[in-house]
C-alpha cells in the first residue's frame, strides 16, 4: 500500500512539473502609444466634435477655440505694415529740388568764373556761389542721411509687425483642434463653452491598432535577437482563449534592470533582464495592460 502511495505521489509531482513548464520564452503586458492632446492656444472651446471612442485621423480637424481675437489682432497689425511703408519715401524725388538748386548755381559758376578769367567779372560773387554750392551739398547730405535714416526704421517696424502677424496666423492655426496620431479617444477632459488654457488637456488619443508587448528577456537571450526579427505572441485574456500573432521586434533596451515581480522568464532565477518591445497589429482582441507571451 505504501508503494502504491509513493507512485501516486511521484505521478502527481511529475504532473505539477509538467504544467508548470513554461513554452514561451519571455511574458509581460500589452501596452500602446498615447498622447494627451492640449490646447496650444488659450480661449473658449467652440466646438469639439469628438467623444470617447471616437475614431480620429491624424491632423485632421475636429474642433477649434475661439480665434476672433487673435483676428482682430492681425487686422491692427497689418495696417500698422502699412502706416509703416507709407513713411518709406523715394529718396532720389525727396532731394530732386536740392539738386536742381545745385545744378543751377554750377552753372552760375562756370559763367562767373569765365568772367572773372576775362576780368569782367566779380571776384566776390564768385566766392559767393561756391559757398551757396558747398552749403546746399551739405544739406543735401543731410537730408540724405535723414530720408535713409528714416527709411531704413521704416522697413524695420513693418518687418517687425510681419514678424507679429506670422506669431499671430501661427496662433490662429494652433487654435484649430486635432489629433497627432491616428487613434481612438480614450478620455475627454472639456467639453464645448468650456475655457481652455495653453497647455490644458482636452483629451487622450490612443493608437489600439498598433499594440506592443512589453516583455523581459535574460542575458542569454539578448544575443539571439535583433530589431525588425519576427517572432511569435500570444495574447492572453486570462481564460481558455489564447491567440497568436505575428509580432516584429522594434525596441531591445541596452540597460539591463531587475526583473519585475509580476513578469515571468523563461529562467526564473534570473535577477537581470533587458526589456524588448514588440508590435503587433490588433485585430480588436488585445487590449491595454492584457498578458502576452512570446516566442522567439
Amino acid at each position: 500500500m505504501r508503494y502504491i502511495h509513493f507512485i501516486l505521489g511521484v505521478a502527481a509531482l511529475l504532473s505539477a512539473c509538467s504544467g508548470n513548464d513554461n513554452k514561451f520564452d519571455a511574458s509581460g503586458v500589452f501596452e500602446v502609444t498615447e498622447v494627451m492632446v492640449s490646447a496650444r492656444v488659450a480661449g473658449e472651446i467652440m466646438d469639439l466634435d469628438v467623444e470617447e471612442g471616437t475614431d480620429v485621423v491624424a491632423d485632421k480637424p475636429i474642433g477649434y477655440i475661439d480665434t476672433v481675437q487673435l483676428y482682430l489682432q492681425k487686422l491692427q497689425l497689418e495696417a500698422n505694415v502699412k502706416a509703416a511703408e507709407s513713411r518709406i519715401c523715394d529718396v532720389e524725388k525727396q532731394t530732386a529740388a536740392l539738386l536742381q538748386q545745385i545744378d543751377t548755381q554750377k552753372k552760375e559758376q562756370t559763367r562767373t568764373e569765365n568772367l572773372v578769367k576775362a576780368n569782367a567779372g566779380n571776384r566776390k560773387q564768385l566766392d559767393d556761389i561756391t559757398a551757396a554750392i558747398n552749403l546746399l551739398r551739405k544739406q543735401l547730405d543731410a537730408q540724405e542721411e535723414t530720408l535713409v535714416n528714416n527709411n531704413a526704421n521704416a522697413r524695420a517696424q513693418a518687418e517687425a509687425f510681419r514678424a507679429q502677424i506670422a506669431l499671430t496666423d501661427d496662433m490662429i492655426r494652433k487654435s484649430i483642434i486635432s489629433s497627432p496620431i491616428d487613434g481612438t479617444v480614450m478620455v475627454k477632459y472639456v467639453e464645448k463653452g468650456e475655457l481652455a488654457v495653453q497647455g490644458r488637456t482636452l483629451f487622450k488619443v490612443a493608437n489600439i491598432n498598433d499594440m506592443y508587448l512589453k516583455a523581459y528577456i535574460t542575458s542569454g537571450q539578448i544575443s539571439g535577437l535583433k530589431i525588425d526579427q519576427e517572432v511569435k505572441v500570444y495574447a492572453d485574456s486570462g481564460d481558455s482563449d489564447r491567440r497568436e500573432y505575428r509580432g516584429v521586434i522594434t525596441w531591445i533596451s541596452d540597460k539591463a534592470e531587475f526583473t519585475p515581480k509580476t513578469i515571468q522568464t523563461r529562467d526564473e532565477r534570473a535577477n537581470l533582464v533587458y526589456a524588448v518591445k514588440i508590435r503587433v497589429q490588433n485585430d480588436g482582441f488585445i487590449k491595454r495592460g492584457m498578458y502576452g507571451e512570446v516566442s522567439f
